[in-house]
């Protein structure tokens, strides 16, 4: 392969396989957490546990709180371990963590064991997002980080979707043919995690430990805090209710789902353009363009127009999450002092998780209080104010927090 075709490839050499088996690893842990807390335990608690319907229920919920709180929590945490003990080990005793709770879930007979495997479950998972973010980011060239930042992340996004559909379609399934699936691909994962890098290029020892790095780690996480939780918060507050909305707003189920379709498939055919704006030095741009979509296409659903007025705003609003995507990536990317990146996203994506949590709950109470149009309206309120944020602390964005060379300059310095 010719310099300046390596040159033109948007990962650096020698890291797409690394990159490849963590991409692979969270796609295993995914589909074991999302079809497991999601559609499996709700299920098959009773039947696992013996308990009446109703105290089923409450227990495999509280199973998937006590995951996902542990995992929430832990997620700073995570990125600090992954920066002080390096990426290799921290995501194998990650895996390996899973893979030990998995078994004490398939052999759990009681209610307190199985809320302790969950926990410990949500422990082990922890660092994963961090390091695939810090990794990819990592090995990504600068001028395409936000699409390669987005397209690993959109790789893994439909494995939670199949581990959803796979372990509910088998919640009826022997126990043994379930945990024996989850384990596998626990396993699987816990082999993937000797294939990443023992560090990441830009981590170095000395600088991780003073403390004008952790200022400069603050300093740049400053602004991206309040926008990570706004961001998430107004990205999930329609999630649940759109199923239950539909016939008011004049769909049938189907047309929904065609709905729904219309506004991925702009978001994905439009991501490349929209990711090459954004890695063109034009990050906030793009995200702040994004969110002025968004607020525009959730501004005119909130007006209930016409049943086929909602097919334009859909598509409006999947060119809106176009831009956002890619355009966060980047932004993020470009921002966070490459010394203390996994600290930092860690971080970043405890904030995303509270956001992730509460959305829905304040589309319900909009939906409660002011009916269809409510979480629509007040998604448009939110997606606005995300807009004028971007505007009004434009300098704060664009000011540069970077501490060492790209790692492509590390890797063309003689």
């Amino acid at each position: 392969m010719t310099a300046e075709l390596r040159q033109r490839l948007p990962l650096l050499p020698g890291t797409l396989r690394q990159v490849a088996a963590g991409a692979l690893l969270l796609a295993c842990a995914e589909f074991v957490r999302s079809g497991l807390y999601g559609a499996y335990l709700p299920q098959a608690t009773e039947k696992l546990l013996h308990l009446p319907k109703a105290d089923a229920v409450v227990m495999a919920s509280t199973a998937y709180t006590a995951h996902f709180i542990a995992d929430t929590a832990l997620r700073g945490p995570a990125g600090v371990a992954l920066l002080r003990f390096g990426l290799r080990p921290v995501v194998l005793v990650g895996a390996v963590l899973s893979l030990l709770a998995l078994f004490v879930l398939s052999v759990a007979q009681s209610g307190w064991l199985l809320l302790l495997a969950a926990a410990l479950h949500g422990i082990g998972f922890s660092p994963m997002w961090p390091a695939l973010m810090s990794l990819t980011a990592d090995a990504a060239r600068s001028s395409h980080q936000g699409r390669v930042l987005t397209a690993v992340t959109m790789s893994v996004m439909p494995i939670i979707g199949v581990g959803f559909l796979t372990l509910g379609a088998l919640a009826d399934s022997p126990r043994s043919l379930v945990f024996g699936l989850c384990l596998s691909l626990l396993g699987a994962g816990v082999a993937l995690a000797l294939l990443l890098p023992p560090r990441l290029r830009a981590q170095t020892a000395p600088e991780t430990g003073k403390p004008a790095g952790v200022k400069l780690a603050l300093r740049a996480l400053a602004p991206l805090i309040p926008a990570a939780f706004l961001q998430t918060l107004t990205m999930t507050l329609l999630g649940p209710l759109l199923f239950m909305l539909y016939e008011a707003m004049g769909l049938t189920y189907w047309g929904m789902v065609a709905l729904l379709g219309l506004g991925g498939a702009v978001a994905f055919s439009t991501m490349p353009l929209t990711g090459k704006f954004a890695d063109g030095g034009q990050a906030r741009w793009s995200v702040t363009l994004g969110f002025a979509l968004l607020g525009l296409s959730l501004g005119g659903i909130a007006t209930t127009p016409p049943t086929w007025a909602l097919y334009p705003l859909a598509a409006l609003l999947g060119l809106g999450y176009a831009f956002i995507a890619p355009g966060w990536a980047a932004l993020v990317a470009q921002r966070l002092p490459e010394s203390q990146r996994p600290a930092a996203w860690g971080t970043l994506m405890t904030v995303e998780n509270i956001g992730n949590a509460l959305g829905p709950l304040l589309g319900a109470f909009a939906y409660r209080t002011l009916g269809v149009p409510g979480p629509f309206l007040v998604g448009a309120v939110l997606a606005l104010v995300a807009t004028l944020g971007y505007v009004l602390l434009r300098r704060v964005f664009d000011a540069p927090v970077q501490d060492t060379p790209s790692p492509e300059q590390a890797v063309n310095t003689p």
